[in-house]
């Protein structure tokens, strides 16, 4: 994988084989990345990354020099990849909490301008992300949820994203807070 843009455009970054974690792709990524960019100045923004797998976006969230970057993936081989990656690229806003993901959420009180869940394809709680997220407030004034999951699959739930971007078999479900 690779940066994509931001002061560590085009660092290689090698995850170990024992990952199992499905990094997003550059086409998904470039995408997603030049929606946010006219929407969100990085360096104002708080940032949780769920489900953070090769720690992928959040390094791109870092390159674009974000003010606080919190990672969350309960393996440990993630915690430790991710943690030792954010110190060699000197990310210092960055960290990465051992958790899983729900729990997490059930328990975090802080706020976000940006949360990024990217749950594993084949979960059967994704659907339930959103509700978590806005039941415990957790976005700022004007703060998105993006969701990512396969293009195929449509997310259920009281909530329904204002709109879903699909690149090849990745989508990415917004939701934004007004409030």
């Amino acid at each position: 994988m690779r940066i994509i843009s931001g002061t560590l455009k085009g660092k290689v970054i090698i995850a170990p084989g024992r990952l199992s974690a499905r990094p997003t792709t550059d086409f998904a990524k470039t995408g997603l990345f030049n929606i946010l960019t006219n929407h969100f100045d990085f360096e104002e923004v708080s940032v949780l990354d769920l489900f953070c797998g090769t720690g992928n976006i959040s390094y791109e969230f870092g390159s674009r020099g974000c003010r606080h970057l919190l990672a969350v993936d309960e393996n440990h081989h993630v915690f430790n990849f991710v943690n030792e990656t954010f110190k060699k690229l000197s990310l210092t806003k960055a960290r990465i909490i051992r958790s899983d993901a729900f729990r997490f959420l059930k328990t975090c009180d802080d706020t976000f301008d940006i949360i990024f869940a990217d749950p594993p394809f084949d979960s059967t709680t994704t659907d339930e992300i959103p509700g978590i997220v806005f039941e415990k407030k957790m976005l700022n004034k004007n703060g998105w949820l993006i969701v990512e999951h396969q293009s195929k699959r449509k997310l259920e739930g009281e909530l329904q994203p204002v709109e879903t971007r699909v690149y090849g078999n990745c989508a990415f479900s917004i939701y934004k807070n007004a409030d």
